[in-house]
């Protein structure tokens, strides 16, 4: 399923096998302050901090599912471009009408007698739209929670817009009491995955998510899911980055760099992350062997990011800053130079 997943460029990390939690943390990061998204195991292939490790990359999964056979599989929402709503049927007790739908004012007359749960918020959000109840959307994949809780799995199809997670308990960014927002910042146990507690079971016959409905995504921009990103400089907005210097370390991270500006021709489904992480952690290897400027590689490397992906600066920042790290602490020396 890992690969499967990661074919489609859905980055992935490992659960704790029998739980939908995510493995533990390498020993130094269980007690260092840092980041999680700055975190300099990543680059070394290590699963730490849960989604902010999550990847693409083949051979890396193959290292984590041989070493852990049994560990169950977690989809990083917001590189993946997915947007999931998390219905609970948790027993919980029910809270004020106006907490139920956050910006919504449920008249007395409306009666809520039985309402209980997450699915009862989320087909009284559709009812007031006069839209498709989402947990009753079949052109969607539909997955069934071991707790009998549902995830509705939709794709973000707008580039230029990202959606932050939240918790169905929030009195400040909630969709509907009991739904719970998996996008940036979050991740969703993947279909099939086994716990303790049952199997996370696909319904119906549909496989693939469904673009995120027009509706739904309204509401989420009124009910402040949208992230805003910092506004980009106009000299780097569409800037190409500089070629380094001649030379063959040089050479060896050019080519690196033009593969990650070669992802401006798409939005997703090329590697962005994976490509930019590489081309950092050679440049930090060849910094700390002495064969490059430190600040001249890193400029280089932000202004391809930003040519590529202009609205994730800083996420492609701390991608940069961290695999330069952890690339420094060991030093590269290509054939021919060692």
């Amino acid at each position: 399923m890992a690969r499967w997943l990661a074919g489609r460029q859905w980055p992935v990390h490992p659960l704790t096998p029998g739980r939908k939690t995510p493995v533990a943390n390498c020993k130094q990061c269980r007690t260092r302050s840092h980041e999680p998204s700055n975190c300099p195991c990543h680059a070394r292939g290590l699963w730490c901090h849960s989604f902010h490790s999550a990847t693409t990359e083949l051979a890396r999964i193959e290292a984590w599912w041989g070493r852990t056979p049994s560990a169950g599989v977690g989809v990083s929402c917001g590189p993946a471009n997915l947007v999931v709503l998390d219905v609970d049927a948790h027993a919980a007790q029910v809270p004020a009408r106006e907490r139920l739908l956050p910006g919504i004012g449920i008249p007395e007359q409306v009666d809520l007698a039985g309402l209980a749960s997450g699915f009862d918020t989320l087909a009284l959000l559709a009812a007031y739209r006069q839209e498709l109840n989402p947990a009753e959307d079949e052109s969607t994949l539909r997955v069934r929670t071991p707790s009998g809780g549902l995830h509705i799995w939709y794709v973000n199809s707008e580039s230029a817009v990202r959606y932050r997670s939240s918790t169905g308990s929030s009195p400040r960014t909630a969709l509907a009491w009991q739904v719970d927002v998996r996008a940036h910042g979050g991740y969703v146990v993947a279909p099939s995955t086994r716990t303790t507690a049952g199997i996370y079971t696909p319904l119906g016959a549909t496989r693939d998510p469904a673009p995120l409905p027009v509706w739904l995504a309204v509401e989420l921009r009124r009910t402040g899911h949208v992230i805003q990103a910092p506004p980009v400089p106009a000299s780097q907005s569409h800037r190409q980055a500089r070629p380094l210097r001649t030379g063959a370390p040089q050479a060896l991270l050019q080519s690196l760099i033009e593969t990650v500006q070669e992802c401006a021709d798409q939005a997703e489904g090329t590697g962005f992350t994976e490509k930019l992480n590489r081309a950092a952690y050679t440049a930090g290897g060849l910094v700390g062997a002495g064969h490059l400027n430190q600040a001249e590689a890193r400029q280089c490397l932000t202004e391809a990011a930003h040519y590529a992906r202009p609205h994730q600066i800083r996420r492609s920042e701390s991608i940069i800053d961290a695999a330069l790290s952890a690339g420094a602490s060991r030093p590269f020396h290509p054939k021919g130079l060692a």
